[in-house]
């Protein structure tokens, strides 16, 4: 094909050559023509070369102008030959060019030719293995049609069995054929009970620490004490008897400053050689008797002097319950506590809870809060934290409320850590969010400061007595009031510029009025305005 390619294009060639010589020897008298014989060799091959041959004429009229022709003559065939050549190499290129890209053709024709027979291999591959899948498969149903239909024979053989059995056990008692029935299933079950056996030691391993837990803690509840009847009074004793008539003054005037300036009620009839200072707040009632003996050493008991002594045993009654606050910390292992808290957990000293001092008890909590944090594996420093603040409520009066919530909301209040503040919310209910709430309400009961049933009495105690308070200081031109007497009488003082003695009366049924229609309280409550006037002149 390529030799075929290559003979039509030199043809072309050597053909435009003997035309290009023609064309040059166009009005020569010569005539040559295409089939001479050196153009028929150039069509057949290599041009051969051309000798210079005189041109023949009939007539040579002028020998030079001849020479000049047949000069020209050769001077073209020449050039014709070398125009040959180059044709020749430019058709060989061309021919080289086109046999190139033909075997370039025919080479990607076969690569393709060879993809498609390997594709054509892979999928008669695929397709072999996807028939012998589909006749595995077929195999396959074909065992379990086999299966199923011995599983069929089998279950037909069982269930013609059970009807002859039953023939046989119907001519049994009850009690026979349900005992047949038993053994067979006991039998038929010993693998499963052997199976939730195993997976119930495994639970109970899982859950045998919290179990225990639970069992201590419940048993722990059971430990708790009755309580004693809560302190609300304090006696100052008389070495004279006639003291009693200084105390009570001219028209009664050093007791009435006494009360008003303490907040306590004095009870003089209550035994000859004795004086008992009443209050519901012990702090109050501390600072009334340690004045009262202070005054009674000192001898001078007037208005002026009582308000010095009350002043003076205040501030230090402040400093020492700050001091108590400090100790009782440091006893504990419990500092950077604020400094306001300090001084609330000071006032323990001077409360007593059912008739255990609030000291030893906060102590007594704390000590078996942390024994048992560290058994039960609890966090000790939130049970110890928790069990030295949980009853910090019951020396706050000016809360509304349970001691337990008024205790949460001022722990809240001074930034007490989240945990601790529930501890103290949860120690006296029968639900725990945390283990730590737990074990500070079972310190408290075992300490047997307070069992859950009766713990609201003094508490409802103290919230009848504030209420009485502060339904008498509502009214405009009430300097201070106190509930004295158990709640029994509400003494109120009122400033003399504002209410005048014609004003104290009505004040008085409207304080009454109040009373009656907004509280609840036993037996009747007695109300007494106190107008006070006083004057103060400086001689110079």
């Amino acid at each position: 094909m390529s030799s075929f390619i290559l003979g039509i294009v030199i043809s072309a060639a050597l053909g435009g050559v003997g035309y290009v010589f023609l064309s040059k020897r166009k009005g020569s008298e010569v005539d040559y023509k295409e089939d001479s014989p050196a153009v028929a060799s150039a069509s057949l091959g290599e041009p051969e070369e051309i000798t210079e041959k005189p041109l023949r004429s009939e007539k040579v009229p002028n020998t030079a102008a001849n020479e000049r022709t047949a000069l020209a003559s050769q001077q073209l065939l020449r050039e014709a030959k070398n125009r040959a050549k180059e044709i020749l190499l430019e058709a060989k290129d061309g021919a080289l060019k086109i046999v190139g890209e033909a075997e370039k053709g025919a080479r990607k024709v076969k690569d393709r030719s060879a993809d498609l027979e390997k594709e054509l291999a892979i999928k008669e591959v695929k397709i072999e293995s996807q028939r012998e899948g589909i006749k595995n498969k077929e195999d396959s149903l074909e065992r379990l049609r086999e299966v199923i239909s011995k599983k069929k024979d089998a279950t037909e053989n069982l269930y013609e069995e059970q009807k002859k059995k039953l023939q046989q056990v119907s001519s049994l008692t009850r009690e026979e054929a349900r005992e047949v029935l038993l053994k067979r299933f006991d039998k038929e079950l010993i693998e499963e009970k052997a199976k939730k056996i195993r997976l119930m030691e495994k639970e109970l391993k899982e859950t045998s620490e919290e179990k225990s837990q639970e069992i201590l803690l419940e048993a722990l509840i059971h430990g708790s004490t009755d309580y004693v009847v809560e302190h609300t009074t304090s006696k100052v004793k008389l070495d004279d008897p006639d003291m009693k008539g200084r105390i009570i003054g001219k028209e009664g005037r050093n007791i009435m400053t006494f009360e008003k300036l303490a907040g306590v009620e004095l009870d003089l009839d209550a035994s000859p050689g004795e004086i008992v200072v009443s209050c519901f707040d012990s702090v109050r009632r501390e600072i009334g008797k340690i004045a009262l003996e202070r005054l009674i050493a000192d001898g001078r008991i007037q208005p002026a002097r009582i308000e010095d002594i009350i002043r003076q045993t205040q501030k230090d009654i402040s400093h020492t319950i700050y001091k108590e606050g400090d100790k009782l910390c440091h006893m504990l292992g419990i500092y950077d506590l604020p400094k306001e808290i300090i001084q609330t957990l000071g006032k323990f000293k001077y409360r007593f809870s059912y008739g255990q001092s609030m000291i030893k008890h906060t102590l007594e909590v704390t000590n078996i809060g942390v024994v048992l944090a560290r058994k039960l594996g609890a966090d000790v420093e939130t049970v110890k934290l928790s069990c030295l603040l949980h009853d910090v409520g019951k020396v706050l009066i000016d809360g509304t409320g349970s001691h337990v919530d008024v205790g949460a909301a001022y722990l809240q209040e001074n930034h007490i850590p989240g945990e601790v503040i529930v501890c103290v919310r949860e120690h006296h209910g029968d639900k725990y969010s945390s283990i730590e709430s737990a074990i500070v309400s079972l310190a408290d009961h075992i300490s047997g400061a307070r069992p859950g049933a009766r713990s609201e009495d003094y508490e409802s105690f103290i919230k009848r007595m504030l209420d009485l308070e502060e339904a008498a200081t509502s009214f405009d031109g009430v300097e201070k009031a106190y509930a004295i007497s158990s709640g029994r009488e509400v003494r109120v003082f009122v400033k003399p510029e504002i209410v005048d003695d014609a004003s104290t009366a009505l004040l008085a049924r409207e304080i009454a009025r109040k009373i009656e229609l907004e509280q609840t309280y036993p037996g009747v409550v007695n109300v007494t305005v106190i107008r006070e006037t006083r004057k103060t002149e400086t001689a110079q």
